[in-house]
């Protein structure tokens, strides 16, 4: 008995050291050293939760703890990563969000559940509920002055390009009308307090409105989210027929680089500082008084290197304005230094890599036209 639990341990190393098997097959975290007996793939324990909650589809088992015998041992070796991949994954839009082990709780739970349950990708040309070009449905906003979550009834169209919200189910104009080329949509379920949480942005006159949602069901929050992406990818293949498919693919929703509570002072730089929410979206450096504000109370354009921006480590020597956090960053621009202190080394040092990811990339000429008009506004 001993030397066939030795066997099998040694033929389950051989199939683990496989390196299609060294990430994660669902959110490809490194290391994995949970697999699913029933599907053939080697998991994270995160993801390994989540399949525990799938038991008519997933049995679930640990590789340094577990006794795995001969018949499951040579089930992973014929499965494994790479093969159950082919199958759960053969026909996945290019618009769906493939969530990573850095994403949420309801992003990994929906991808994991639509792959082997759902089994939404297996077919090629299956009908999808985010994937004909209109979505219509209830979801819980927060109101913009007095933070009161409501049944709100949204509208989104690829044929009229916008998503629309009502406040009445039978109002005939909508609240809003948004055009989809100028929203992003980002899961945020710490800030909104709900796992479900999802943070809509868009452009008004190129200033940044934030609109915060969320429904009860964790399947049909995704559905709304790769909806978007959907209708965004099919109108961006219009406006951008030479563009390639990944090209627009990145052109999609996006996470923040940074958020969280710094300290600023004003132009004159002898001012008080004050703690603000600061939310870096690519180039649009954006401060709140609060992190669920509708609307930024300013905004900073942080453009490129060799256009003249850069970031320091530290405050310029006699700056006077008084600060409670001795962390110091300075971004400087062709035009002013902008002063910032975090409460923390770990977080001044998250900032400055975020800061310095965004500056050492060079200028589109969209977002010259943006740095223009951040000019011009000041």
């Amino acid at each position: 008995m001993a030397a066939g639990n030795e066997r099998s341990m040694k033929a389950l190393k051989e199939v683990w050291k496989r390196a299609e098997n060294s990430l994660c097959a669902d959110c490809g975290k490194p290391d994995p050293d949970w697999a699913s007996s029933t599907l053939g793939v080697f998991i994270c324990l995160s993801c390994s939760g989540i399949h525990r909650n799938i038991p008519s589809i997933s049995k679930v088992k640990s590789l340094k703890m577990d006794y795995w015998d001969d018949a499951q041992v040579q089930f992973l070796a014929k499965h494994g990563n790479a093969v159950t991949k082919a199958i759960y994954e053969a026909h996945i839009p290019i618009y769906y969000y493939q969530p990573t082990y850095n994403d949420c709780q309801v992003l990994r739970e929906q991808w994991i559940r639509a792959k082997y349950e759902r089994k939404e990708f297996t077919e090629p040309g299956k009908q999808l509920p985010y994937s004909d070009g209109l979505k219509e449905g209830i979801l819980w906003k927060r109101g913009r002055d007095n933070g009161q979550f409501l049944p709100r009834k949204f509208l989104l169209s690829e044929r009229e390009g916008c998503l629309k919200y009502f406040t009445k189910q039978d109002a005939k104009e909508p609240k809003i009308n948004v055009k989809i080329d100028v929203i992003n949509a980002t899961f945020q379920p710490e800030k909104i307090g709900n796992p479900n949480g999802l943070q809509i942005t868009y452009l008004k006159d190129n200033k940044t409105r934030n609109i915060f949602v969320y429904h009860e069901s964790g399947k049909e929050v995704v559905d709304w989210f790769n909806a978007i992406r959907s209708v965004q990818f099919h109108y961006l293949k219009v406006a951008f027929p030479i563009a390639s498919d990944n090209e627009i693919k990145n052109r999609l929703t996006r996470n923040f680089l940074k958020e969280g509570y710094m300290e600023k002072t004003g132009p004159k730089q002898r001012e008080a500082f004050k703690k603000r929410w600061f939310t870096l979206d690519h180039r649009r450096l954006m401060y709140f008084k609060d992190p669920l504000d509708a609307f930024a109370k300013g905004e900073v354009f942080v453009g490129s290197g060799e256009n003249g921006y850069s970031v320091q480590k530290g405050l310029p020597s006699g700056t006077q304005g008084n600060f409670s956090w001795h962390y110091g960053i300075t971004i400087v621009t062709p035009d002013r230094e902008y002063l910032f202190t975090c409460e923390t080394e770990t977080d001044q040092l998250e900032w400055i890599r975020a800061f310095t990811s965004v500056i050492n990339q060079a200028m589109t000429p969209q977002e010259y036209a943006i740095e223009a008009y951040f000019k011009f506004k000041s």
